[in-house]
């Protein structure tokens, strides 16, 4: 009868039955809360497709900051190799000066005076400071002499200072290159993010997103782009009619030739466009030289209300200034949208309009 007598269980008390039950309580808790998607709450469609124009809308804005950070990064480029090359060229006149001085020293050596004036022998000495500290001594040389070797302190101060600025000039070129790498950085996180998103979508609802972004229509192959195409050729015309003068017009045809051609960011064609690479790119066709960003071109010509847009004219959104497109007409700007998509047509007000202008 023992034998099969129930064992009674026995109770937890104390710290161990403490701790059993805290754990109990957790894992209920922990149960409870858990969703078919590990606690993360299923979005809808609508709420992706918000999530990733927000993340392209933030891509673009780090695109312009890049852009911006690279045309100054080039600028800074640009000035260190030509305070290079000028040091380099007043390195060589200033070997020419000291071989110079150095045959007229010989000279008068050979002629017998006793051994080289001080100064002379200063002048060709390979220590510039010990030189620039007691150029003072070349008053003591004879007038020629004098003259040369006033030349090579003048040359050897302006080296030094060459020199200085090209060391400025590096600094500024290394910070600016960080600047780019951390903007690149962040637009390259915020499409990855935008990407992910998009696998989230089931094929229907990314066709049904791509279609209501715009990138179904014009996309290479496609048999409606053809038919626009025409519809654009016959546009362009009117466009150029409308435009306030020639080179607003040379713009608008650009633009309108650049239909179909895919978004890449940091582009400014001819093959492929980020936004304000577009636009830089249109009126450079005409003639004028647009600034690189969204940020720099709103500023560059004439201020335009709504009301007044003429075609040619760059028309700006977000409150950011982040996007800018070109202005054709009867309400529509050709632009480049965001990445994944290409350059197409379409009305001003689709986006929080912020401001236009009408470059000189």
């Amino acid at each position: 009868m023992a034998a099969h007598r129930k064992r009674k269980q026995r109770r937890l008390t104390g710290p161990t039955g403490r701790t059993a039950a805290t754990l109990a309580i957790a894992g209920a808790a922990t149960a409870g809360a858990a969703t078919p998607a590990h606690g993360e709450p299923r979005l809808t469609p609508a709420q992706v497709r918000a999530k990733i124009d927000g993340l392209y809308e933030e891509a673009e804005a780090a695109t312009e900051r890049y852009n911006g950070a690279k045309e100054k990064a080039d600028e800074a480029r640009d000035s260190l190799t030509e305070l290079r090359d000028e040091a380099t060229r007043r390195t060589g006149r200033l070997n020419a000066a000291r071989n110079a001085l150095g045959s007229v020293a010989a000279a008068q050596y050979r002629g017998g005076t006793g051994g080289l004036d001080p100064a002379v022998q200063l002048a060709l000495s390979s220590g510039p400071d010990e030189f620039l500290e007691r150029a003072g001594l070349a008053e003591r040389a004879g007038a020629r002499q004098a003259t040369m070797v006033t030349g090579i302190r003048k040359e050897l101060a302006s080296i030094a200072q060459l020199r200085s600025r090209a060391d400025g000039r590096l600094g500024e070129f290394e910070a600016r290159r960080a600047e780019l790498a951390r903007h690149k950085t962040t637009v390259r996180e915020k499409l990855d993010s935008a990407h992910a998103l998009l696998d989230r979508l089931t094929a229907a609802e990314r066709a049904r997103y791509a279609e209501e972004a715009g990138n179904g229509a014009y996309g290479s192959g496609n048999g409606a782009y053809a038919a626009y195409a025409a519809r654009a050729g016959r546009a362009t015309a009117r466009g150029a009619l409308l435009a306030p003068d020639s080179r607003a017009a040379a713009a608008v045809a650009y633009a309108y030739g650049a239909i179909g051609k895919p978004y890449a960011w940091g582009a400014t064609g001819p093959g492929a466009f980020d936004c304000s690479g577009l636009t830089q790119a249109a009126w450079r066709a005409a003639g004028v030289a647009l600034p690189r960003t969204t940020y720099t071109q709103i500023g560059a010509g004439q201020r335009v209300a709504r009301d007044r847009l003429a075609p040619g004219d760059l028309v700006f959104f977000f409150s950011g200034v982040s996007h800018v497109g070109i202005y054709v007409g009867g309400g529509q700007m050709i632009h480049a949208p965001r990445p994944g998509s290409a350059v197409r047509m379409a009305p001003v007000d689709e986006m929080p309009f912020a401001g236009a202008t009408r470059p000189a």
